[in-house]
């Protein structure tokens, strides 16, 4: 797939520096070491400052409660810090030969639930300790279910329900060259091949992804290959504000909880789509926004996402015309034109 490419000189010392510009998405990206960190304090405490608390050391059941959950989250964290990528390795050499691995490890799938026992045990030592703090106790109490309710919702994206696309006016015909445009571990590149009888994709992401082991890279082969696509998907490693793609490259784009992750370079990122599809051509996006799911897994964080009305507004401003919007696996979608002539291949 060489022919895509722009052979501009300077094309890559320009993706280069968009990327060290995104030195702060990084570190936020590298969520494992802000949790096992995180992890560690809270269980010390638990297991150590807790249990010497007057009102818990009355009770058995707080006082061993505390303990034990006080070692769960110790040893977790440790664990997560510690073990992520052997962990990943032991889980690939293990599995079946057409069995998904996305790379979201046992932090990501119960690191909330883990969240609500904590919030819950604190919440039932504050009205025992002190009943007149009933309202602190109460908010406890609330933030531990919601907690709890995120823990599912987090669980949920490893399913294989999750790895589809929503049923939109995508695709200008059966042999599309598509992009996916933050590929990852490869769920929406998967996805695409349920669409496509004869078409092909070209996967594009950084694999620089924290929370993933990586960055993506190895899993996405690995995903490719159980799903019999490896002939079919092209791999580029590339920035999304500086696709190394000529103009009108692509029949078709999609993008699954990445653009959300951009931060200030999400406009630039919308523009080097928009130039590389053709006339006609239309953009699949999803990415999380502020909503009741998104809220059980982030709390406040999730009020600071960008809102629907927002992205609607940077897609118009980029050029692109809304054609559908809609809700799939808690994120929200917009499909995208970029005006021209649509032809079939």
């Amino acid at each position: 797939m060489g022919h895509f490419h722009r052979e501009a000189g300077g094309q890559r010392e320009r993706q280069d520096t968009v990327s060290g510009n995104d030195g702060l998405l990084r570190v936020l990206h590298s969520h494992t070491w802000f949790v096992g960190v995180g992890g560690v304090v809270v269980g010390l405490l638990l297991l150590v400052f807790a249990p010497r608390l007057a009102a818990v050391s009355r009770s058995l059941f707080l006082f061993a409660g505390f303990h034990l959950l006080g070692a769960v989250v110790l040893l977790s964290s440790f664990y997560a810090l510690a073990s992520r990528g052997h962990r990943h390795r032991d889980r690939r050499s293990s599995a079946g030969a057409r069995e998904f691995d996305f790379g979201w490890g046992p932090e990501w799938m119960n690191g909330l639930g883990l969240a609500a026992l904590i919030a819950l045990f604190l919440a039932v030592a504050v009205e025992i300790a002190a009943p007149a703090w009933w309202p602190p106790a109460l908010l406890l109490s609330v933030a531990g279910t919601l907690f709890l309710i995120g823990n599912f919702v987090m669980r949920s994206f490893r399913s294989r329900d999750h790895v589809v696309l929503p049923m939109v006016d995508l695709l200008r015909g059966e042999r599309d060259t598509v992009l996916d445009a933050g590929c990852g571990a490869g769920r929406t590149t998967v996805a695409i091949s349920r669409m496509l009888r004869s078409g092909s994709v070209v996967a594009v992401d950084r694999f620089d992804a924290g929370y993933i082991e990586g960055g993506g890279r190895a899993l996405l082969d690995r995903n490719l290959a159980a799903a019999g696509l490896t002939e079919r998907v092209g791999v580029e490693r590339a920035d999304l504000a500086s696709l190394p793609f000529d103009d009108a490259t692509f029949d078709s784009a999609v993008s699954t909880n990445v653009f959300d992750h951009l931060g200030a370079a999400k406009g630039r990122a919308l523009a080097e789509v928009y130039r590389t599809l053709k006339p006609g051509g239309r953009f699949l996006l999803a990415v999380w926004v502020p909503s009741w799911e998104m809220f059980t897994v982030a709390n406040i964080l999730s009020f600071f996402l960008t809102s629907r009305g927002a992205w609607r507004r940077l897609a118009t401003a980029t050029g692109f015309r809304v054609i559908d919007e809609g809700v799939f696996n808690y994120a929200w979608f917009v499909l995208l034109a970029k005006p021209g002539v649509e032809t079939s291949p």
